[in-house]
């Protein structure tokens, strides 16, 4: 930990074990108050003690070391924030999505059929390629050789089309 030896701390830290500590607890505390998850706090610290030993050759200024080390921390504690965000709602659309499989019978899969029918092949492909084969937005742009922003367009108004069409059907029985 020679990065420590060279950082200029107050006279208040003695030795490298009081800067050890001193940085843990500066850390805790960023993550805790960032974290929804509390209990997520010990993983995220540790994570940001590889992190910042990977990266010490990039701290410029010594004097700045725990700073430095809490905008990492607190960086750490967002990612982990939006992964776990992520993690609920897949979580919630495979749950919605085993619902829904249980409901479509023949009947209710022909009806399906009927209304993709009527839409563009292309409209059909996409919709069929994110919510059937349940490709990613990005992926589906590689395959047809599309921006993602036009692939996420052309998915927002099939749907939209899908609805309308479902939406005239009801009206008319």
């Amino acid at each position: 930990m020679n990065f420590l030896r060279d950082s200029h701390f107050p006279e208040a830290f003695w030795s490298e074990d009081e800067v050890l500590c001193e940085l843990y607890s500066q850390m805790l505390k960023v993550v805790r108050h960032k974290l929804w998850h509390k209990n997520d706090a010990g993983d995220v610290v540790q994570e940001a003690w590889v992190r910042i030993l990977e990266k010490q050759s990039t701290l410029r200024h010594k004097d700045k070391l725990i700073p430095w080390a809490k905008a990492i921390a607190y960086n750490l504690a967002s990612n982990a924030n939006r992964a776990r965000r992520h993690e609920l709602i897949y979580d919630h659309s495979e749950h919605e999505l085993a619902d829904t499989k249980s409901v479509f019978d023949p009947v209710s899969m022909m009806e399906l059929s009927d209304l993709l029918g009527q839409l563009d092949p292309v409209t059909r492909t996409l919709l069929l390629y994110k919510f059937y084969y349940g490709l990613k937005d990005a992926e589906i742009a590689t395959a047809l050789q599309l921006p993602v922003g036009t692939v996420k367009a052309r998915i927002h108004r099939g749907k939209a089309r899908l609805k309308t069409q479902v939406e005239n059907e009801d009206r008319h029985t």
